[in-house]
């Protein structure tokens, strides 16, 4: 086999499919998805070095979190000065696009899942973390295989029982293949549980928020969830004009099967 990647992955929204925020998102957005960066593993020491400089520059001593930049709020409060938000924008927007780093992400519409699933199975309904890990896992997988490589899965931590449901997924996989139903998904290409096997490296590990793979998931995860929303939402635009993106380096006739998933959204339920 070719060389070790590593798929670092973060996730957006609540995985409960009743789960609905305190207030109206203003991004209009009522989601789960997960998703992040596929980096080899010969490229890590160069990533931390472009990261440690970019930080360093800007004397961020603290996680670079997507929604707090976004919002100019708690450590990112400086952003406020919107001539200084210009600059330093700018400068991430080039951080990101020249970093040896290749974006993944499954999308599931809370709406219209439980529009699909619900009157099937009622309370029995997966999270929604579920259908997003097999599907993005599924995808990098067969980038990976494409270019003989070995893939090894770093996941953010967020609880006990959520961490424990990530690797038990992943172990799914390898033991039965893709969780769906084989007259529904074999249109998609499924692959088997030989062929995670053949790729998937041990286990899924958790990591905490700091972990520089997992901060440059989550500065990738957002923009890829918000283009199911907002197809020309300008940081997606960015991610794909520098084939950051996977859906920027497939040809045409790949993307529904090897290309980012948007699940229940319009024609999809």
């Amino acid at each position: 086999m070719g060389a070790t990647h590593l798929l670092y992955i973060d996730d957006s929204g609540s995985r409960f499919p009743d789960r609905r925020p305190a207030l109206a998102r203003t991004d209009g957005m009522d989601h789960f998805a997960l998703g992040g960066v596929l980096i080899a593993e010969a490229d890590i020491a160069s990533v931390h070095e472009a990261f440690f400089g970019f930080c360093t520059k800007w004397n961020i001593d603290y996680p670079l979190h997507s929604s707090d930049i976004r919002g100019k709020r708690n450590d990112f409060a400086w952003l406020q000065d919107d001539a200084l938000a210009d600059k330093f924008l700018k400068e991430l927007n080039t951080f990101i696009q020249t970093l040896p780093a290749l974006g993944f992400a499954a999308v599931v519409h809370r709406p219209g899942y439980n529009t699909r699933y619900e009157p099937l199975y009622g309370e029995k309904r997966w999270w929604m973390c579920k259908t997003a890990f097999s599907i993005l896992v599924e995808r990098v997988v067969k980038h990976v295989s494409s270019i003989n490589g070995t893939l090894a899965i770093r996941f953010e931590m967020c609880g006990k029982r959520e961490d424990a449901a990530i690797i038990q997924y992943s172990k799914d996989l390898k033991a039965v293949g893709m969780p769906f139903n084989p007259s529904n998904s074999a249109a998609y290409g499924a692959l088997t549980a030989a062929d995670f096997k053949k790729i998937l490296l041990g286990d899924p590990r958790g990591k905490k928020k700091r972990n520089i793979g997992i901060q440059i998931a989550d500065l990738f995860l957002y923009p890829m969830a918000k283009h199911g929303y907002e197809p020309g939402y300008r940081p997606w635009l960015s991610l794909f004009d520098a084939k950051k993106v996977i859906d920027a380096v497939l040809p045409a006739e790949k993307l529904p099967t090897h290309g980012i998933k948007y699940s229940c959204f319009g024609q999809d339920c």
